[in-house]
Formats: structure tokens, C-alpha cells, sequence
């Protein structure tokens, strides 16, 4: 197993919009693609992380519309899974009208399954006297169940759907060292790809600073001489702007690390800016970036696809933190783990209260806390495993995070839930 390519293979892809509410789209047109005729009726059910991370954000091409409804009713009409996690990208005012006027007409709804632990999102439709269902599980494009009347079409769809993959289990079985040392020697095609994405994530950087939202604030506040015009401040500001961008709706490409389109900004803009200025060798910051896209993708190999806490503001801010000490020190599991219990010492405990605009600004705290702990880690500061839940090893932080997550806050991410479930929709929500 070439773990590398697993990770980008299931991880690491280009996606437009914020991945859940897009991954909800990708089900509806696997469905929608099997149907023997247009699309009349649109049954759409997810785990608590998918609605959470649907309820407040701008929709690609959706004209300023929030939500995983809108979501599935256009990837329904598109009806093209080849496409993937950019399929909102071809979204045309045609296509939102008709998506628009399924739900007007009550033809599409939606249910939080609340006790669903795990990745989840579930798809049924109905048209041409024929239906369909597909069900999405454990990752954003891997389709575990598509059928159409009762009998699969798996191997039969022009989508090849994914299988599940067994390298996070492998992953929690070994050290964090073993990880990163089975990861090391890129070929060129996983350079051209790194590369890819570091393309990918500063070309979305230049643009959410016209939104005049958070990245805007803060250039404005260095203008004001409230902020220091350094690398912190200009890393902040670049990885706000691509938030901004990626929660304000803007069908552009990001990508992604562990799914998620913002830790994809995190992982890959903080330690390439950073090195960058370091005057790291480009070669050894394709490195570190890969480094970081496997931190990410081994915490999330204990907390789960989707968690509680915030993985853009401590997963991947840990996963950049170990990639600058990478970038200077290579693979010295002492800085790197004085890099982790700094971070978690810093930032554990924020929660996912949803994909928003808001996560602009956790991704700036990210950002900070991860070159701050990176250069203390550096200087041979780390926080003691006598505070707090930190552990005598990096294992054992990361397992003890996980720990509060999954066995801790669980009555915390129902009550965020049920906060959002009871607010009253605004007009731009569909």
C-alpha cells in the first residue's frame, strides 16, 4: 500500500464550495444519473457534521443561497458524478431554476440523523417511474450503496464508485514517525500534484479579500498600523482571503486535506508562505506539505472524518506546525511533538459549530497557533505532559484529543445542532 497515494487519493482533490453540502451534491447526481427520467422527488439524509457544515454556507453559484438542500437539488439536476466535488462549478442559472423550483413545490426534503456517528449522506430519488439510492459513507466521495429499484448498479454506473479503504486503520497502528518516514521520497507525480494544490490554494488566496470580510479587516487593521505588516500578519491574511472566498460562495477550486476545503488552506498556504520566507528550497516545501497533508490525515485517523472540535483550527494548525519543524529540522519527533502539545495546549477544546463565514476567522487563530508553536518548537520550547490532557508522547496527545472529541463533547455537538436546527431560515437560505 503506497500510503501517500491513498491519502490523496481519498483526502486530498480539488473540490469547489465547502465539501459537505457539495459531497451532498455528488450523491444526488450519482442518483439522479440512474434515473429513467427527470428528476421528481429528492429524500436527502446526513450525519450531524454534514448538516452542521451545510446550514450557513454560501452555495457555489446558487446566487448568495445557503444549504445542503440547494445543494443536493442542483447536483440532482446536473446529474454528473464525474465531476466530483467541482460538479457546482457548472452550475448554470438553468440549472438553479429548475433546482429552485423542485423545492419550491415541496418536492425536496431533508432530515439531520442524529444518532449517526460517522460520515453520512444519503440520497433518495424518484422520477421516471424508476428510483434510486445512494448512500456516501466514511469519505466524501466514496459511495457505498448505489441502487436503482432495489438492485445495485455498482459496476454498472459510468461513476466507478469508491470502496472503503482500510489505511486509517493502518495508520492507528503505527507511530507518527513511521508515518512520515514511509511518506518521504516523492516521485514527480506526487510533487506535480502538491504543487497543484499549492497553485490551487494561493490563486483562491488573491480572492476573498474583495469580499471586504475578514482577510479585508485585517489588511485594513495593518493599513491602520493596529497589525504589524510581517509574516504572521500577511500568512493570517492570505488564508483568511481563501476562506472567505471558499464560505462566500465563490466557484472557484481549492485543495482540499482530510476532505476539508479550509484545512486544505491551512495545510498547505502556512507552511509553503512560511518556508517561502525562510527561503526554504521549493523541493523541501513540497516535501513538508506532504508531511502536513499525513499529520492531517493521521489525526483524523483517531477523531473521524467529521468531529466535534474544529479540525481547521487544531488538526490541520498541528499538521502546518509539523510541517514548518519538518521544513528546518526534518523528521526530529521531539521538536515535533513540543509542535503538537503546543498547539492542543493553545487551541483544544474550539468547536465545529458549523461551515461558515465565521471559520475565517479560526482559521487566522489556526494559522497563528501553528507557526507560533512551529518556531517555539524549533527553539526547543514545548508545554509539559503534566498540563492539561497532554501525553507523554505525540500518540498519546493525539489519542487524548481524540478522546475528548468522540467520548467527551458528544451532548456539546448535539446542542450545536439543535441550536441551528431551531433557527429560522433567512431569505438566501433554500
Amino acid at each position: 500500500m503506497n500510503l501517500l497515494k491513498k491519502i490523496f487519493e481519498h483526502e486530498v482533490f480539488p473540490a469547489v464550495g465547502c465539501t459537505e453540502p457539495i459531497s451532498c451534491a455528488y450523491a444526488t447526481a450519482a442518483a439522479a444519473g440512474q434515473l429513467a427520467g427527470p428528476v421528481e422527488k429528492i429524500e436527502l439524509v446526513v450525519d450531524p457534521g454534514t448538516f452542521k457544515n451545510g446550514a450557513a454556507v454560501t452555495i457555489p453559484n446558487s446566487k448568495g443561497r445557503k444549504g445542503n438542500l440547494i445543494a443536493a437539488a442542483m447536483g440532482a439536476i446536473i446529474a454528473r458524478p464525474e465531476l466530483r466535488l467541482e460538479i457546482l462549478k457548472y452550475a448554470s442559472p438553468d440549472i438553479l431554476n429548475k433546482a429552485l423550483a423542485l423545492i419550491d413545490k415541496g418536492a425536496v426534503s431533508y432530515l439531520c440523523k442524529e444518532d449517526e456517528k460517522g460520515f453520512y449522506i444519503e440520497a433518495k430519488l424518484a422520477g421516471g417511474a424508476s428510483r434510486v439510492r445512494c448512500v456516501v459513507i466514511g469519505g466524501h466521495t466514496n459511495i457505498a450503496v448505489l441502487e436503482k429499484d432495489g438492485k445495485s448498479c455498482i459496476g454498472t454506473s459510468s461513476q466507478a464508485p469508491a470502496q472503503s479503504d482500510l489505511y486509517h486503520d493502518k495508520m492507528r497502528n503505527m507511530k507518527l514517525d513511521e508515518v512520515l518516514r514511509e511518506i518521504a521520497d516523492l516521485d514527480d507525480e506526487e510533487r506535480s500534484y502538491i504543487q497543484r494544490g499549492i497553485d490551487m490554494n494561493l490563486a483562491i488566496a488573491e480572492k476573498g479579500v474583495d469580499l471586504k470580510r475578514n482577510a479585508y479587516q485585517l489588511r485594513q487593521m495593518m493599513k491602520q498600523g493596529l497589525k504589524a505588516d510581517d509574516l504572521f500578519h500577511r500568512v493570517k491574511e492570505k488564508v483568511a482571503s481563501a476562506v472567505d472566498a471558499r464560505m462566500g460562495g465563490l466557484p472557484e477550486p481549492v485543495m482540499t486535506s482530510g476532505g476539508s476545503g479550509n484545512q486544505g488552506v491551512l495545510t498547505v498556504l502556512v507552511p509553503y508562505l512560511v518556508g517561502r520566507h525562510q527561503e526554504i528550497e521549493l523541493p523541501r516545501i513540497q516535501e513538508s506539505i506532504a508531511v502536513s497533508h499525513a499529520v492531517n490525515s493521521y489525526i483524523k485517523s483517531y477523531t473521524g472524518e467529521l468531529s466535534v472540535i474544529c479540525g481547521c483550527a487544531i488538526a490541520a494548525s498541528i499538521s502546518a506546525a509539523i510541517a514548518i519543524v519538518y521544513q528546518q529540522a526534518g523528521i526530529d519527533i521531539e521538536k515535533m511533538t513540543y509542535a503538537i502539545d503546543n498547539v492542543i495546549g493553545d487551541l483544544c477544546g474550539i468547536i465545529c459549530d458549523g461551515a461558515k463565514a465565521g471559520c475565517s476567522m479560526k482559521i487566522v487563530t489556526g494559522a497563528e497557533a501553528a507557526m507560533r508553536s512551529a518556531f517555539m518548537a524549533l527553539a526547543g520550547f514545548g508545554l509539559s505532559d503534566d498540563d492539561g490532557v497532554l501525553g507523554r508522547s505525540a500518540e498519546e496527545s493525539i489519542r487524548n484529543l481524540s478522546k475528548i472529541s468522540l467520548e467527551g463533547m458528544q451532548l456539546v455537538d448535539s446542542t450545536v445542532v439543535h441550536i441551528l436546527q431551531n433557527k429560522t431560515p433567512r431569505s438566501g437560505q433554500a
